[in-house]
């Protein structure tokens, strides 16, 4: 008898020990909390989306649109009205169902939202995927960013262009103002019988207005032709600029029109020519030169001084108790 007592003692004891060694595999799921499927801020929070449409799972998107709109006319807050069995719901229990059913459509009407939906019904345990999925959709950008480039730059190009091209009409109509340049558009249009189609008489015979409009338009035409000319032989092609070309950017520069810049003397012309201010760095350092000249000169003219010793002292706004 006591071989068979030993042998259930032995037997007990490694129950016993196998039963410690488990024990913690046991705890694991009693210690998880349990996955659930619906949860609190998420979709329809804890109702079932489909159930709040009255619809199943396998529905088309057509039933659901349908269930929506029955359930939107019957909950609309401005439409309102208690039907039989619906005594105890008040207008503001009836526009949060109105709330709920237009989450759930929203929810189901997109395949994308509807196909991470459904993977949340049958997958609880992944929660922190369902948060994921759920914020990443509803904070994406419902445009494609590629389109939304595409456009900026395209708007970019448009106002680009359009700023060009207003430059570039100001350029025209100020070249066909200065008396060089008109004056040799108007000489190349009577070469090439431009103006004598303007004055064209008998049935085509045109206004005065209309025959000055039409010779403004072709010198300028002819303008057009050499400033594209410009372009392309100094601004495309890389040329050296002439001597006149040279002169007419540093008289550009300098602000002046073409009669001040002509009644300049020829050695100040040069000066300019050996300096290369039609270069923008060089006319900047000529330009700040000139001014520190200015400066020095007026701070030795006797004249300045007497004048800001008056401004000092004498100057208006000075508060004086002298009678007049």
């Amino acid at each position: 008898m006591a071989a068979p007592q030993g042998r259930r003692w032995g037997a007990g004891a490694a129950g016993r020990r196998r039963l410690v060694l488990l024990s913690p595999l046991l705890l694991v799921p009693l210690l998880a909390r349990p996955a659930e499927a619906l949860v609190e801020g998420l979709y329809c929070g804890t109702r079932d989306c489909y159930a709040v449409l009255g619809v199943s799972r396998s529905a088309s998107k057509a039933e659901i649109a349908r269930a929506y709109r029955q359930l939107a006319r019957r909950y609309h807050p401005d439409r309102y009205r208690p039907e039989p069995g619906d005594e105890d719901q008040s207008p503001r229990s009836a526009e949060e169902a109105f709330l709920l059913v237009a989450t759930a459509y929203e929810t189901l009407k997109d395949e994308e939202t509807r196909k991470d939906y459904d993977y949340m019904l049958d997958h609880p345990e992944e929660y922190y995927s369902h948060y994921y999925h759920y914020y990443s959709r509803r904070l994406t950008p419902k445009v494609d960013v590629r389109i939304v480039i595409l456009v900026s730059v395209c708007a970019i190009s448009v106002f680009q262009f359009f700023s060009w091209w207003n430059s570039y009409n100001k350029a025209i109509s100020y070249l066909a103002t200065v008396p060089k340049y008109r004056i040799q558009a108007t000489e190349i249009a009577k070469q090439q019988g431009l103006l004598k189609k303007a004055k064209e008489k008998g049935r085509n015979k045109k206004s005065k207005e209309e025959i000055r409009d039409e010779e403004e338009n072709i010198i300028k035409n002819i303008i057009k032709t050499w400033y594209c000319r410009w372009i392309y032989n100094f601004n495309i092609k890389g040329k050296e600029y002439g001597e006149e070309e040279r002169l007419y950017i540093i008289r550009k520069s300098m602000k002046m029109s073409k009669s001040q810049f002509d009644s300049l003397e020829d050695h100040q012309k040069e000066t300019f020519l050996k300096r290369e201010l039609w270069i923008k760095e060089n006319y900047e350092i000529y330009k700040q030169e000139q001014e520190e000249e200015l400066k020095k000169k007026l701070a030795n003219d006797p004249r300045w001084k007497r004048y800001r010793r008056w401004m000092k002292n004498e100057g208006p706004g000075r508060l004086t108790f002298v009678d007049d």
